[in-house]
């Protein structure tokens, strides 16, 4: 009897063996599901994902048609500027099948940057709606009721990049919030999004930016993540031909951009959301006790509807197509996969992933997703952000994966936290870190980072604070420097250059902890008096040579244009050179490159040797250099030649033997 051939994911791991039957179930399940929305292959996943051009608002040659799906709805009018806000038959829309509305109007009903909603009509009630497919949606300043707006300008967008394809050798992420990106205590724009901060991330070597914020929420402080209208970018940032300009720009400039996108969940607000549509408030999202997120106070949409599905895949072509995005950050991934949205769970072994307390409708939507996205656009860019560690997340779907082309190394900032909190620093471990770092699922890629925005808001801290903390405010003057700081300073660059240069598939920074960004990120609230003091980047700080934070940024700066102009660097074999935990050495190399690291806080050694490719050897990045506030203690223009050993000589190998400062680290490339 032939032996049954196991699929791709258990192949490449046979401890997954016990739970293939799960794995190809959750597959086939996908399949059906994929079937079923393309007619059995008759149409494409894409042409499904059309939702948007039927839906909404749009101009068309003889004037306007507005379609809504409003199946628990018995009538629905469209009141705005251009009928006094009153129910007027002219207005009333008619019921299709399916539970489909439409509305078809003469070219003077209405006009470009008229407010509109919908009141919509129910058995036993009615209210104000705002279009589920709406693509522009304001806020009044005076009153902060929030209506949608018809938006059609006469010249709509010409687009001067019409292709781009990202980096992705390796991809370097700049994550980003447009609102907070300034140094003025305000909501910052597209536009000055792009004059301002877009350069920066150029001359710093990124080539990848990652917005959040970018669909449409009520609360500002929510940071994009309880979002109301799925298809409407921000107005509070500009307009939508300013954030095309945006991305536009950054096409130009060789810079992918991807966008922070939130399917995991919705904000409960029925005026301004999907809560409560038309008197069915599980129109969109789950029945009983699983309607509502337990941790976050929003309600989880019902990946069991072809209807939800058909508008959650529609939003993932329409932010490629319309606003040429490069691909997506899902967030929340690990709420989705599980019906305990992964709250209280141990994660303890593989069986904790197949022990059916997994949503398989969930799975087959972000698989979907995946699908689709790369039919769109083949060279897409999709990101998981998951804490569990589900096994095929980021492998491809034909070997029984769900797609994603990276998954979030979340772990890694985790463990550099209770590094910092909890050791002392004779204490810290390069074995450990080193383990940290590279742990990992050999054929799934991930995006290493050794902080995102997490860790830089309220109730939080950024490595920085955790370093330095109070110090940072009296003693980051240059020549005022303490011990805290300067201890602060070093660990710094060593955390962040042992972080990107152990990646698998890329890395990510958020804006402004490249230079040590000081305090946290409160955004404006009652609690704080509205105050937008906290939700900016004060680039000023990085720009002032009086201060240390340039000497972090420069070393970033550096850090990030040696690793990205080493093609494929992702993919170069990360091979552990030596470590010592007594001295607190660690070496490894990728490619031509050797990385030495000395975390000890007291020791510097002399002549400590290392076998290595025999050649010569060249300082390429040194965090102990003078321009990036170190002491320079060693002499980086020295070459560094190998010497003969005849038990490694048959092995082309020979010692390095170097001179390795305490708490410093530095980067050498062969030369011969």
């Amino acid at each position: 009897m032939a032996r049954k051939q196991h699929i791709g994911l258990v192949k490449n791991d046979t401890w997954l063996e016990p739970y293939e039957d799960a794995i190809r179930g959750r597959h086939e399940h996908a399949l059906d599901k994929l079937n079923q929305l393309t007619n059995n292959g008759k149409q494409t996943l894409s042409d499904f994902a059309t939702g948007y051009l039927y839906f909404g608002l749009h101009r068309t040659d003889k004037g306007w048609v507005l379609r809504e799906w409003a199946p628990n709805a018995t009538d629905i009018y469209v009141i705005g500027d251009f009928n006094g806000w009153q129910e007027q038959e002219k207005y009333r829309m008619k019921r299709l099948k399916n539970g489909n509305w439409e509305l078809k109007l003469g070219v003077r009903a209405m006009q470009h940057g008229d407010l509109y909603k919908l009141r919509v009509h129910w058995q036993g009630g009615e209210g104000e709606r705002i279009p589920a497919w709406a693509n522009r949606v304001v806020q009044d300043e005076q009153t902060k009721i929030f209506s949608a707006q018809v938006w059609a300008p006469e010249q709509p967008y010409v687009w001067k990049k019409r292709t781009f394809r990202p980096s992705t050798s390796p991809l370097l992420i700049y994550e980003c919030h447009i609102g907070m990106a300034q140094d003025a205590e305000k909501v910052g724009t597209y536009r000055e999004f792009k004059d301002n901060v877009l350069p920066r991330v150029v001359a710093d070597g990124y080539n990848c930016i990652q917005i959040m914020a970018i669909a449409e929420h009520p609360y500002y402080g929510s940071f994009g993540y309880h979002v109301s209208n799925f298809f409407a970018p921000s107005s509070r940032f500009g307009t939508p031909e300013e954030l095309k300009e945006l991305v536009d720009a950054a096409h130009s400039q060789g810079i992918a951009v991807i966008m922070d996108i939130v399917h995991s969940h919705a904000v409960k607000n029925e005026m301004e959301g999907l809560g409560n549509f038309a008197g069915d408030p599980c129109q969109y999202f789950m029945q009983g006790d699983r309607h509502e997120h337990p941790a976050w106070d929003s309600l989880c949409f019902d990946y069991g509807k072809n209807e939800v599905l058909h508008f959650l895949l529609s939003n993932c072509k329409y932010w490629l197509e319309e606003f040429h995005f490069d691909g997506y950050r899902f967030d929340g991934v690990t709420s989705m996969l599980y019906y305990s949205h992964g709250l209280g769970e141990a994660f303890g072994g593989y069986g904790d992933y197949y022990n059916g307390h997994e949503d398989d409708e969930a799975i087959a939507y972000l698989t979907l997703a995946n699908l689709l996205i790369h039919e769109v656009k083949p060279n897409a860019i999709t990101i998981a952000e998951e804490v569990s560690g589900m096994p095929g997340l980021a492998a491809p779907f034909k070997q029984g994966g769900y797609g994603f082309d990276y998954r979030m190394a979340m772990n890694i900032p985790d463990y550099w936290i209770k590094t910092i909190k909890e050791l002392k620093d004779e204490d810290w471990k390069p074995s450990s870190m080193f383990w940290e770092t590279t742990n990992r699922r050999k054929d799934e890629k991930t995006i290493s980072y050794a902080e995102s925005h997490d860790q830089a808001l309220v109730g939080d801290k950024t490595i920085i604070f955790r370093l330095i903390d109070a110090d940072m405010y009296w003693h980051f003057k240059k020549g005022d420097e303490n011990f805290v700081a300067n201890r602060g300073i070093a660990l710094h660059k060593m955390i962040r250059l042992l972080t990107a240069a152990t990646m698998n598939g890329g890395y990510l920074n958020f804006m402004g902890n490249e230079f040590g960004h000081p305090e946290w990120i409160d955004f404006p609230r009652e609690g704080n008096g509205w105050s937008h003091k906290y939700a900016r980047r004060q680039w000023n700080l990085v720009d002032n040579h009086a201060l240390c934070y340039h000497y972090l940024g420069d070393f970033d700066k550096e850090m990030i244009h040696l690793i990205g102009a080493q093609r494929n660097f992702q993919k170069t074999p990360v091979v552990e050179v030596w470590h010592n935990d007594g001295d607190q050495i660690l070496a490894f190399s990728r490619g031509d490159l050797l990385f030495v690291f000395n975390f000890s806080p007291t020791r510097s050694y002399t002549d400590y040797g290392f076998i290595v490719p025999a050649g010569s050897y060249d300082v390429v990045l040194n965090t102990d250099a003078k321009a990036f506030g170190g002491n320079a203690f060693a002499d980086d223009s020295v070459r560094h030649f190998t010497n003969y050993d005849p038990v490694y000589a048959q092995d082309g190998k020979g010692w390095l033997q170097l001179y390795i400062p305490a708490r410093s680290a530095v980067v050498l490339k062969k030369k011969d």
